[in-house]
């Protein structure tokens, strides 16, 4: 009998974790449908949350194949989750920053309540906002390089204001793989890739 509600409540909690897991990941889809605030004050673009996440994800591959030293694996889940807690806060951008002041803290202990992979989400992005270790320096680079590939886009579309702010962005870099990366971002056209590709097509034709 003893043996019998022992493999009872195993189960139970187990069938808990995994409501508590489902109900997790259906909160970071979330992230697709909250936009980032900055480009109102930005005036022209947009992206949510979750777009911004895979475009960091992307720089940040790429940053680390520059920096051997850094551990891969853990600055990509270090991007995957920096930017969580907006599934329960929103996201805030400068301005609105300068009035509203939200709980961080407090939005990760309660996303994270019960997960059994809590703990590692926490001090993934613990790490992320300390920008102490390499990763996590890498990790907010590529933060500020997805941004500056957006404006370097919309600035090569005909849009004066992105301009502006490219200086201010490019300000915040920490590492040297940043640095050089977002000086190549400047000099190259955002549509270059393609043109090429249309440009060498257009050779094969003839």
């Amino acid at each position: 009998m003893q043996s019998a509600w022992k493999t009872f409540f195993t189960t139970t909690q187990e069938r808990e974790q995994m409501n508590r897991i489902t109900d997790f990941l259906f909160e970071t889809m979330q992230l697709k449908r909250i936009q980032r605030t900055g480009y109102q004050f930005l005036g022209p673009g947009n992206e949510s949350v979750a777009e911004h996440t895979f475009c960091v994800m992307c720089v940040a591959w790429v940053l680390a194949q520059q920096t051997p030293e850094a551990d891969s694996g853990h600055l990509m889940a270090m991007c995957l989750f920096h930017d969580l807690p907006e599934a329960r806060m929103g996201d805030l951008n400068a301005v609105q920053k300068q009035y509203v002041t939200a709980d961080e803290g407090l939005a990760v202990d309660h996303l994270i309540k019960n997960l059994p992979f809590g703990t590692a989400i926490k001090d993934l992005i613990d790490e992320f906002n300390t920008c102490e270790t390499i990763e996590a320096r890498l990790a907010n680079d590529a933060d500020q390089l997805a941004f500056l590939l957006d404006l370097k886009s919309l600035s090569d579309m005909g849009y004066a204001t992105p301009k502006k702010w490219t200086g201010q962005v490019r300000a915040r870099l920490h590492t040297d793989a940043g640095i050089e990366l977002s000086e190549k971002i400047s000099q190259t056209q955002w549509d270059g890739w393609w043109q090429k590709i249309f440009i060498d097509m257009d050779g094969d034709i003839q």
